[in-house]
C-alpha cells in the first residue's frame, strides 16, 4: 500500500475517534478534483479531499518544496498536518507524520 493510501486509510478508520474529540479532516493537495473524487470513492473515505492545482494553499502553507528521490530533483507537497482550532489558529504542526499511525499523532 502507498504512502498516500496508508495515511488516508489510518485518517479513515480512526475518523469516529478524531471527530469525537472535536477534529474535522480536510486533506489537500494539487491533484484535481477528478481525482481526488476516485481517490475517495476507492477508499471510502469519509472526510473531504480539496484540489489545490494553482497551489496557493501549499505554498501558503510553505509546505511545497523541492524533493529528491532516486537522485532526481522535484517540486512537490512535503506531508505536513497542521492542527487547526476553530479560530483559525494554528495550534501544532506535524512535520514528521507516520503514515501507519497518523490518527494516533494527532490524537497524542
Amino acid at each position: 500500500m502507498g504512502i498516500i493510501v496508508t495515511q488516508a486509510c489510518s485518517l479513515r478508520d480512526n475518523y469516529a475517534d478524531l471527530r469525537a474529540v472535536g477534529y474535522e479532516v480536510l486533506g489537500v493537495s494539487v491533484d484535481d478534483e477528478k481525482s481526488h473524487q476516485k481517490f475517495i470513492g476507492k477508499y471510502d473515505l469519509p472526510f473531504s479531499l480539496v484540489s489545490d492545482t494553482d497551489k496557493q494553499v501549499v505554498e501558503a502553507y510553505d509546505v511545497w518544496k523541492e524533493k529528491s528521490m532516486y537522485g532526481r530533483k522535484f517540486m512537490g507537497t512535503v506531508r505536513t498536518t497542521f492542527l487547526i482550532d476553530e479560530n483559525g489558529i494554528i495550534t501544532n504542526i506535524i512535520s514528521k507524520v507516520d503514515t501507519q499511525k497518523h490518527a494516533e499523532q494527532i490524537l497524542t
